[in-house]
């Protein structure tokens, strides 16, 4: 069976519970790289999927198929939710897709309109500490960046202190009720993005938002 996944290496939701029990709830997939859709599928979920690249459409709907569950697919841009009624979202979940859209807040707020109320966002991103790290170094805690620094151009993952992701959050009326910073088990098998760097600096932030006001 499929689990949610937030990041390489670190616990899955099955051990972190953020987003509840979805069996019966509309769930909204904002990326679908991770295909979290599918675990949700089987949990008993309506799930709704939306990507902007037509290739992770396309594979997580010969997954789906593989699975043998339903996945409504939706080919758009993250900040464009249209096709979605206004209040009509249980669970907006995303997993690393953030990281690589420009206007971040303006995607908050159409996710805000979707949403019911209280309802969560749940999300996770590359760490903006890990970004200071070389982790193609031989030294493991060389310091590549200023955790000030912000993007160059042109450059594709979009680099965010913690500071702007609460910011951000706040100006879209959510309240954020928890953010972790999960440690890899200290043993096990390791995925094929495993570096050494992820014993010392944590490489995913997750955050969980809860829809407030209009």
């Amino acid at each position: 069976m499929a689990v949610a996944r937030y990041g390489p290496d670190i616990p899955t939701e099955e051990e972190l519970r953020l987003c509840g029990n979805v069996e019966g709830k509309r769930v909204l997939e904002l990326g679908c790289a991770s295909q979290t859709s599918i675990a949700f599928a089987q949990q008993g979920a309506h799930a709704i999927a939306v990507d902007s690249s037509p290739e992770n459409l396309a594979a997580m709907r010969r997954r789906a198929g593989d699975e043998e569950v339903k996945v409504e697919l939706h080919e758009s841009d993250l900040a464009d939710l249209a096709f979605v009624r206004a209040d009509s979202i249980d669970l907006a979940f995303s997993s690393t897709a953030f990281d690589l859209v420009e206007d971040l807040n303006r995607v908050f707020r159409q996710v805000h309109r979707v949403l019911r109320q209280e309802a969560p966002l749940v999300f996770s991103v590359a760490h903006p500490a890990y970004a200071m790290i070389d982790d193609q170094a031989e030294e493991p805690l060389l310091v590549r960046r200023s955790y000030f620094e912000p993007n160059s151009a042109g450059e594709l993952h979009q680099h965010r202190t913690i500071t702007e992701l609460f910011t951000g959050l706040t100006r879209a009326n959510f309240r954020v009720d928890n953010v972790l910073e999960p440690a890899p088990a200290p043993s096990g098998p390791r995925s094929p993005e495993w570096r050494d760097t992820f014993r010392y600096v944590p490489r995913t932030l997750i955050i969980r938002a809860r829809k407030e006001g209009l």
